[in-house]
């Protein structure tokens, strides 16, 4: 069973996933806070480094945007040079750049920006200047994907690119061009402001994220949508009933006494999942620690005894810990490098299993994670694409007092020297 709970109060918006009532997804925008990824910029080229092969751009926000070499060279693999040219001689100190955003700004550093331009829709995403069709993956069947393929190679203009998504398995030519005619309409409108606007300005901005998750993950596979806004909740059906009236009769207002986050447990899930220590149903817990560069966490038995067989404890622990794994970076929407101290096993299958397990367990992240494999120290790699401040940065700050360390000086008693 999967369920979308939107909780809307003083303009902020919170968006829940749950599959069989637990908690998979959480999303929070505040009314001054839209993702930046996705919007589209007329920028300014203020300095070129030719030693980096970048150059940063000002596109109206903070800190400059960062632009890299392999962001302004063609999308298509086929057109990429074998050697790359210097950055100069393709952008300038002073031009005007047609960006879009491609990370958040994350720290210190700025927005990551790029002339490779894609419009998801519900079912494709149009990239302008791609020049090629790629078909989603997770779309098992290969006699649709060669389907699905062929249609969108009928409907794209010579350069256009399109990426069939796995939303589309099984939809009609009709409505993916319905969907490509939308989003190449977008584009034509962002070019011909493009054309009249002094930079920086924004041309175009990502939808909130309500609109984002109704786009992404509400299809026929979610049992129900409940929104706690009955305006907010008007309007939602209304524009989901242009797609599907199926989707609509599945859109429920909620009206119950206490809140829609008590009421489908997804406060009391959220808390549980973003404490350092997190306990499995068996006994044992997990300990997460985050630094800049990488995430770690660490694996342990706890209270859980097991059986007489001590490598069969450690393998289930393990294999626990794996599918919880892969639900908290989803949950936490934890990015870039992580390391895993999974509990020595001495069994080779065991640990081949294990990994089977992360990998399958990633299969239902929309972000793209790949389990590496184990490093010579044992320890579990994994990588997961990092687009946007994680939940545990939006939602959670430094202490003041331990400055997130998470401990505190030992106050010691003083005694007055001698004489």
């Amino acid at each position: 069973m999967k369920q979308i709970i939107v909780h809307c109060r003083d303009g902020s918006t919170q968006v829940a996933l749950l599959e069989d009532r637990v908690l998979t997804e959480f999303y929070t925008e505040g009314p001054a806070e839209k993702q930046l990824v996705g919007s589209v910029y007329m920028g300014k080229v203020v300095n070129v480094l030719p030693g980096m092969q970048a150059a940063f751009v000002d596109i109206g926000l903070e800190k400059n945007a960062f632009l890299y070499i392999d962001d302004i060279l063609p999308a298509h693999m086929d057109k990429i040079p074998s050697v790359k040219p210097p950055i100069s001689d393709l952008i300038r100190p002073g031009q005007h750049i047609l960006v879009q955003v491609a990370k958040e700004p994350l720290g210190t550093k700025g927005a990551r920006i790029t002339t490779h331009f894609s419009l998801p829709g519900r079912w494709i995403v149009y990239m302008p200047a791609a020049d090629y069709v790629g078909v989603s993956r997770k779309i098992g069947s290969e006699q649709e994907r060669s389907r699905l393929k062929e249609i969108a190679e009928r409907m794209r203009r010579p350069g256009e690119g399109i990426i069939i998504r796995t939303v589309a398995a099984d939809e009609t030519q009709a409505a993916l061009e319905r969907d490509l005619n939308v989003m190449r309409s977008e584009w034509e409108d962002i070019v011909r402001r493009s054309e009249k606007s002094a930079a920086p300005a924004l041309l175009y901005k990502e939808p909130g994220v309500l609109e984002r998750v109704v786009r992404d993950a509400f299809t026929d596979r979610v049992d129900e949508l409940v929104i706690d806004d009955p305006v907010r909740g008007e309007i939602l059906v209304r524009r989901v009933r242009e797609i599907s009236g199926e989707l609509a009769n599945r859109i429920r207002i909620y009206r119950g006494l206490e809140p829609v986050q008590v009421a489908y447990r997804v406060r009391e899930q959220l808390e549980r999942a973003m404490k350092r220590k997190v306990w499995l149903r068996s006994g044992g817990y997990l300990v997460i620690d985050r630094t800049e560069a990488l995430t770690v966490i660490d694996v342990n038995t706890g209270k859980y005894t097991g059986t007489d067989d001590p490598e069969a404890t450690v393998f289930t622990t393990n294999a626990e810990a794996a599918e919880e794994i892969a639900r908290l970076l989803r949950l936490r929407d934890i990015g870039g490098i992580v390391l895993v101290d999974f509990i020595d096993m001495s069994s080779d299958k065991h640990r081949m299993d294990i990994a089977a397990l992360l990998e399958q367990s990633f299969s239902r992240d929309r972000t793209k994670t790949f389990a590496v494999g184990w490093t010579k120290l044992g320890l579990m790699e994994i990588t997961r694409k990092k687009a946007r401040e994680s939940l545990d940065d939006s939602m959670m700050t430094v202490c003041h007092t331990c400055g997130g360390s998470g401990k505190v000086a030992v106050e010691r008693k003083t005694y007055p020297r001698k004489k």
